[in-house]
């Protein structure tokens, strides 16, 4: 009786619907069934390991907070070591304190002095550089060091906001977080963090045949593979698995078991019940589960051919083929991309890229070097940039795509050499775009926006002419910059070379930033505020980095002047500001958005320009045009607007 029921089901059995291309059965899936990231979930930074960033995540404070030593030794003015030498060294006075990691100053570093000062500790007020104590002569009796080599200002100073500038995007939307990101989230402060929620994915197997591993093995049966195999993979590719066993070739017990499924979870995945034989009846529940119900039947695969696709109420149905080797092929193909995309993850990538260095790269001769590196596409392939932070920052790491050595036989790289970039974490598929210049936080916002429009772009702060000589050199695809030429009083377009072309980004309002209060800059204008300052020698400025537009201006309003506080000369205006607000300068040019954000006076100097230079002839790339197109859309001028910032227009 049972023999002649299984031969009535066959005779009834459906036949595939329609036998469809690869390519048409990856195009009906993901059109039926949305291949985006789940919602958001707050979690404790100790849970967040391996998940995926639900947003961008902005520095809420500067790390380091203040500037810090980088070595052991004393805090001092560099220009009081001008000339030092083993015969004639400088005698510097000792002030009569030991800055300790965490310990604050509280005696500033005058013309003649110094402060003895650990790893990590704060430079102490009117201090521009540090010197090795391996390089002085320490006279207890006389309370004095003698210095026996120039000190360059800025040496062995790690500046406030250096590594993390208060506001500074640090972590983009889709990072996968690892050991390096959850240490970047600590250093900010951060104790939990939003991620995507890991999709919850329902794993069956059908078959009379089926038994469960660690049963005994009945006759014609055979132990469910598929269930644990796929158990796994869904664990490997980001989703949380939920194993819900075997289920008979029944077909209301199978329906149930559906049902109860897609009440569950995210997403569904049955092996097995899709091929023609006498048990095939997934194709039928399927078909009553919820709209649209069964959008692929059979592919033209091999192996693979009886695997079908469903979507019911917005969640997905895939039903493998019941052979292993048919299953996990199909598996990898179909359901892989969606968990993944679902997870928030990128796709797979390779371990390993070869990659050309773009100039030299001097190393230490008798060490191996390994040197951190991001990726850009060059014109004859990726280009591995070595990245310029050093071994006491967070980001070089996180922002790495991977490392490569430099032999211990060798004094450095040349221009030109191929280097293999070992892959780390997330992958080493280089960015669609490629940025290198100023920093602003309103890029930081552009390059989201950008990634929204499904284009990864990778931010390099060197500088505006750091950017620029970048693009000269094919290193990246745009230069931001605002760079004000005094001859014409234009920004930026002077600086261009043949074949570069600017595109207009947004206006910044630049002025000194002060302590409210102040009595020499209150109620003033700029000019008549420096003029005080520069004549009080308690005054202590705040500098900005040769090559920066913000210099440009500094230079032009002390001239010739190099008052106490002129060789600090930090890379950010976050940097500067901080330095104003915690006293240990008391002016120095930033622009308005920070001087509101850590709470400082603020003298408007002049509305600067900030844009993008790039190579006419890529103006068409799909990265770059689609870059371009969005500093004019509504959502842009919004995001800019809401920083302070005035959007395009206007000539540079």
């Amino acid at each position: 009786m049972e023999f002649a029921r299984r031969l009535a089901a066959a005779a009834r059995q459906e036949q595939f619907l329609t036998v469809m291309s690869r390519e048409e059965a990856l195009a009906a899936f993901r059109a039926g069934v949305a291949h985006a990231a789940l919602p958001p979930e707050t979690l404790p930074l100790a849970d967040t390991l391996g998940r995926v960033l639900a947003r961008d995540v902005a520095s809420p404070i500067d790390v380091p907070p203040f500037d810090r030593a980088l070595v052991d030794g004393f805090a001092l003015r560099a220009t009081d070591t001008e000339g030092a030498n083993a015969d004639r060294p400088r005698r510097l006075a000792l002030n009569r304190e030991i800055l300790a990691c965490g310990v604050a100053s509280a005696l500033p570093v005058d013309a003649g002095t110094a402060t003895p000062i650990a790893t990590g500790g704060v430079i102490p007020r009117g201090a521009d550089a540090v010197v090795m104590v391996e390089q002085t002569e320490f006279f207890e009796d006389a309370l004095a060091v003698d210095v026996t080599n120039p000190v360059r200002p800025g040496q062995f100073v790690g500046y406030a906001g250096a590594d993390m500038a208060f506001g500074e995007t640090v972590l983009r939307k889709g990072t996968v977080v690892t050991a390096r990101e959850i240490g970047m989230l600590a250093a900010c402060g951060l104790s939990e963090i939003a991620v995507v929620r890991r999709p919850r994915v329902a794993v069956l197997s059908t078959g009379d045949e089926l038994v469960a591993p660690g049963e005994a093995l009945r006759p014609g049966a055979i132990y469910d593979s598929n269930g644990a195999i796929v158990t796994a993979s869904v664990s490997e590719n980001g989703g949380e698995p939920v194993p819900l066993g075997i289920v008979r070739d029944d077909e209301a017990a199978l329906e149930q078991a559906l049902r109860e499924a897609l009440a569950q979870a995210d997403l569904v995945v049955l092996s097995g019940g899709t091929s023609k034989g006498a048990g095939d009846v997934s194709h039928r529940i399927l078909s009553r589960l919820g709209k649209p119900g069964i959008l692929v039947h059979g592919v033209a695969l091999k192996p693979g051919k009886p695997l079908c696709l469903a979507v019911s109420e917005g969640k997905a149905v895939v039903v493998l083929p019941g052979f292993p080797t048919s299953a996990m092929f199909t598996f990898h193909e179909f359901v892989v991309p969606l968990v993944r995309a679902l997870a928030g993850l990128p796709p797979r990538e390779e371990e390993a890229v070869p990659a050309r260095l773009p100039q030299r790269l001097a190393s230490e001769l008798g060490r191996t070097e390994f040197v951190m590196a991001s990726l850009a596409r060059g014109q004859d392939g990726p280009v591995a940039l070595p990245l310029p932070k050093g071994s006491g920052s967070v980001t070089a790491f996180s922002q790495a795509d991977g490392f490569f050595a430099v032999p211990a036989a060798r004094s450095g790289m040349e221009a030109g050499e191929t280097v293999s970039v070992v892959r780390l974490g997330a992958g080493v598929r280089p960015p669609d775009l490629t940025l290198i210049g100023s920093h602003c936080i309103g890029l930081d916002r552009m390059v989201g926006l950008l990634a929204e429009r499904g284009f990864r772009a990778r931010t390099v702060w060197v500088g505006s002419a750091g950017g620029l000589a970048a693009l000269r050199r094919g290193e990246c695809d745009l230069a931001a910059l605002h760079l004000l030429d005094p001859e014409t009083g234009c920004y930026n377009a002077p600086f261009l070379e043949p074949g570069m072309a600017l595109a207009p980004g947004w206006r910044r309002l630049q002025g000194v930033v002060f302590r409210e209060g102040d009595a020499r800059f209150e109620g003033r204008i700029a000019a008549d505020a420096v003029s005080a300052a520069l004549a009080d020698p308690d005054s202590v400025m705040v500098n900005r980095n040769a090559g920066s537009g913000t210099r440009l201006l500094v230079d032009g309003l002390i001239g010739a002047a190099r008052p106490p506080g002129f060789w600090n000369q930090p890379r950010s205006h976050n940097a500067v500001a901080a330095a104003v607000a915690q006293g240990r300068a008391d002016w120095g040019v930033a622009i308005a958005s920070v001087a509101r954000a850590y709470g400082l006076g603020f003298l408007p100097l002049a509305q600067e320009h900030y844009d993008f230079a790039y190579r006419a002839t890529d103006r068409d790339k799909p990265a770059l045009a689609a870059f371009l197109a969005l500093l004019g859309t509504a959502g842009a001028e919004a995001a800019l607007t809401e920083f302070g910032f005035e959007p395009g227009g206007g000539d540079s």
